[in-house]
């Protein structure tokens, strides 16, 4: 599949077929993430692809976190849409950075630095993630609503490391039309002459 047309025909899915996703596609998709660009070659990612009887778990632990925050009187805003999206998907892939901490968590300015540069990097993993379940036409929706139950999904997987972001993954059973996008020329300023 062309690039070009990959970056302009992607869509965000939020309703999946109950098929499951072969774990030789999932398995591509992770090769395509740990191809992107890193800052200093650092590769800094690690993911936990969820299936089956442990989607369950999931939802459960997202819910407890939701739940925390809406007993402190935080809203939770479109988490419990998100939810529902995470909850029918045949696989979601948490992404999460193994060398850093959480993120309320004090830093020094060369942590933050770091932090920075690393979030980058993930970014062009997941997106990369995207562009290559597109091109085996599977559908993907980036999560970042897993803030929501942060603590507990970290607790229920057992990681100490940042999560990132999380990506559900299966077969699209809506076909979206593009949303609008800023035109250019009101987001760009040129400096300098050529």
């Amino acid at each position: 599949m062309d690039v070009s047309e990959a970056i302009e025909e992607r869509r965000s899915i939020r309703k999946f077929k109950e098929d499951p996703v072969p774990k030789e596609k999932l398995i591509d998709i992770l090769e395509a993430a740990t191809l992107a660009p890193s800052g200093k070659n650092k590769q800094p990612w690690k993911f936990y692809i969820i299936q089956g009887e442990k989607r369950s778990e999931m939802i459960q632990a997202m819910e407890r976190g939701m739940n925390r925050l809406s007993k402190m009187g935080i809203k939770t805003g479109s988490a419990k849409l998100t939810l529902r999206v995470m909850e029918t998907a045949p696989a979601t892939i948490f992404v999460f950075n193994p060398t850093s901490k959480h993120p309320l968590l004090k830093r020094d300015t060369l942590e933050v630095y770091s932090d920075i540069v690393d979030i980058q990097s993930i970014g062009a993993a997941i997106q990369n993630m995207l562009l290559k379940a597109f091109d085996l036409r599977l559908g993907t929706l980036w999560i970042c609503d897993v803030f929501f139950g942060y603590e507990e999904l970290c607790e229920w997987l057992g990681e100490k490391g940042q999560m990132i972001a999380a990506v559900s993954v299966g077969y699209p059973d809506v076909s979206p039309s593009a949303r609008p996008r800023k035109p250019v020329e009101t987001v760009t300023e040129f400096l300098g002459q050529p």
